[in-house]
């Protein structure tokens, strides 16, 4: 009972991070791979071209370091406000383009360095501020947010898109977001001020804190594996129309793929939180971060049934939403929580770094092939050897209880 009753407590925390992944950044895949094809086509883009863009995630890379030492010290509250601000900002730019790709550069430049405050990042520690038993559900539950938006939002904006163009499904984003941000930043309680209040103390300061972090052997087992794992991120977030299309899936029949990919995630996500709760936790995440090495095997095969294709998408799903809760609960395992958003930034940054370059991989093997296969090949491989090196993995000697989740 006091595994659930935790969750029951928490409430309002995990809501508030819930709508805020769900409505922030992190469905901006969904977003962009729905609306790239039309687009791109409308403003003559070639897919080699656009495939570049995905590069420019090297400026989250950089920028997810300096987003998590700001919600350590400034809390959770007022570090979101700056993208719950900027995200109908950027929706609103995207619809005014014009087909500029110049524009669209500048735009993403500026929604890949602002934006990334609404991200797990920040949103995940409010579950490690409130929840401790059952931090691998609550994870589970928060990282919910954007496989539901994909799953109820996926099918629709590409209806939408088709419907009534690009431009427009961008200013009808701006102002979902506007609205679904103000309820987020109500719902988020206030005591992650005083958290942030205690992190200024000089115990907190970042030259004693990274010194701490790059001392950690798990801290460079997570690097190397979230770099490999997710070389192959951006095609399944960005470019996924694009590639079951090539695999001679009819555009309605996309619509199946995104709610295959949302289905996946979804179940991804509460299965891994569960499991991490009740068993070895680098077991766990070697078996789920692995599984998108066989379906990334078999759309590069000729293997193009709807029903094979449909499986392949659902396996890269189930593992995108496991490493949500994977990356979140190792962090807060191995570390303590008053740097909880400093590691998890650089590891997201990698993450992000992973993404651009596997954007740059891809935009040269379709230069190169014309063909998706290559790619997929490649990044099987990966996903599998950054998913081994999870095992490396040992059980810290100590979990550090955060403050606001102990009983009173």
């Amino acid at each position: 009972m006091r595994y659930l009753s935790e969750i029951a407590a928490a409430w309002r925390p995990l809501l508030a991070a819930t709508l805020g992944m769900g409505t922030g950044m992190s469905i901006i895949g969904t977003v962009t791979s729905a609306i790239a094809p039309t687009l791109v086509a409308d403003a003559g883009w070639s897919k080699a071209d656009f495939a570049m863009v995905g590069t420019l995630g090297l400026l989250t890379a950089l920028a997810m370091p300096f987003i998590g030492r700001l919600a350590d010290v400034l809390g959770v509250k007022f570090t979101a406000l700056i993208g719950i601000v900027a995200m109908p900002l950027a929706f609103l730019a995207y619809s005014l383009n014009g087909g500029s790709f110049r524009i669209y550069l500048a735009v993403f430049i500026f929604q890949s360095v602002v934006c990334v405050t609404t991200t797990a990042t920040v949103y995940t520690r409010l579950v490690v501020q409130h929840v401790i038993h059952a931090r691998g559900l609550a994870l589970a539950i928060v990282a919910c947010g954007p496989a539901l938006f994909s799953a109820v939002g996926g099918p629709i904006l590409n209806e939408f898109v088709e419907a009534n163009g690009w431009a427009a499904t961008y200013r009808a984003l701006a102002v979902f977001v506007a609205i679904t941000g103000v309820v987020t930043f109500l719902l988020i309680p206030s005591t992650g001020r005083d958290h942030a209040l205690a992190a200024l103390a000089p115990k907190r300061r970042a030259r004693d804190d990274y010194p701490e972090v790059f001392r950690e052997p798990a801290f460079w087992i997570l690097f190397a594996s979230m770099y490999l794992c997710n070389l192959p991120l951006t095609l399944i977030l960005v470019q996924l129309k694009m590639l079951v299309l090539d695999n001679g899936i009819t555009g309605e029949g996309a619509s199946i793929m995104f709610t295959a990919l949302a289905l996946g995630m979804l179940l991804g996500r509460f299965i891994t939180g569960v499991a991490l709760d009740r068993f070895a936790p680098n077991v766990v995440s070697f078996f789920t971060l692995g599984l998108p090495g066989i379906g990334l095997y078999v759309l590069a095969t000729s293997y193009d049934a709807p029903s094979v294709v449909t499986a392949a998408i659902f396996s890269l799903g189930f593992a995108v939403g496991a490493e949500g809760d994977i990356l979140a609960y190792l962090v807060a395992r191995h570390f303590r929580s008053g740097i909880y958003s400093s590691v998890l930034g650089l590891l997201t940054g990698v993450c992000s770094m992973a993404a651009a370059s596997g954007a740059m991989l891809l935009s040269l093997t379709l230069a190169r092939t014309g063909s998706f296969n290559t790619f997929l090949v490649i990044t099987g491989t990966t996903v599998l050897i950054g998913s081994l090196l999870l095992l490396m993995l040992r059980r810290p000697a100590q979990i550090e209880v955060a403050p606001e989740a102990m009983p009173a």
